[in-house]
């Protein structure tokens, strides 16, 4: 199944999902408008659309990776391989330039957008999970309920927001999207991704995707868990996936 990407002309079949938990965070309804395939041994840690393509950072050690990737066909049209001591995690596009976390190893590496050349590199504290770029700042998570505000020339922290959920904090923030005032992360090892408002750090509402169908899964497999947020802003279509996934699925929000 395929739904419009930028300019394309796809088809695709309508299948609905409701997202639902007893919680006083309100659920946000969903409707998956259709799945592509995805990598199945790709071990996903940051995900974004730009310019008719995925691109996507894969963890683990020696197989991490950045690369581009063709929607309707899960085809990986480039790649960049990084170092086999380092842990890939999140990634964000700043402009020409795309910037990749690593987990433990404190070393975020900034590629070139179109030949994946490594230019440089930007040092920090703590573990790298999720990463994205809001137009003016990046925004980091380190797996705990605070989201770093980032210099996206410098790295250097801004501010630090805690996010809150319902007055508790909201923990195992993993990767992240930026959309308007949100900020869209998954929950690690849950079925959840959280609409957070950015200002406040409010969770403002939950998409449930545990009914997503067993066949986009992996079932069985611990470690195959939701992650991976992009958006498309051309048709406003969230595509999300999982670690080693097989299918990407394509999504879109009531509201």
């Amino acid at each position: 199944m395929r739904v419009p990407l930028g300019r394309r002309s796809l088809v695709f079949f309508s299948i609905w999902g409701l997202a639902g938990c007893a919680s006083p965070v309100p659920s946000i309804e969903y409707e998956i408008l259709g799945t592509f395939p995805h990598d199945p041994a790709a071990y996903t840690q940051g995900l974004l659309f730009h310019d008719g393509h995925l691109l996507e950072s894969t963890g683990r050690y020696g197989e991490s990776s950045v690369r581009r990737v063709d929607v309707p066909t899960a085809e990986v049209v480039a790649r960049v391989a990084v170092d086999s001591a380092l842990f890939g995690e999140g990634l964000a596009r700043v402009g020409s330039e795309l910037i990749q976390l690593t987990w433990k190893s404190g070393r975020a590496f900034v590629y070139d957008l179109e030949t994946f050349d490594r230019l440089r590199e930007y040092t920090y504290e703590g573990e790298g999970w999720g990463l994205c770029f809001d137009g003016e700042s990046l925004w980091m998570s380190d797996g705990s309920s605070a989201l770093e505000r980032r210099d996206p020339q410098t790295f250097a922290v801004l501010a630090t927001v805690e996010v809150l959920r319902d007055g508790s904090p909201q923990r195992r923030l993993n990767e992240l999207e930026c959309v308007d005032d949100w900020i869209y992360a998954n929950v690690y090892q849950t079925d959840l991704i959280v609409r957070i408002d950015k200002q406040t750090g409010a969770v403002l509402g939950e998409i449930d995707l545990s009914s997503v169908p067993l066949s986009a899964r992996r079932p069985g497999d611990i470690d195959a868990v939701l992650n991976g947020i992009a958006y498309v802003p051309e048709t406003g279509v969230f595509l999300v996936t999982g670690k080693l996934w097989p299918k990407l699925l394509a999504l879109r929000l009531d509201g």
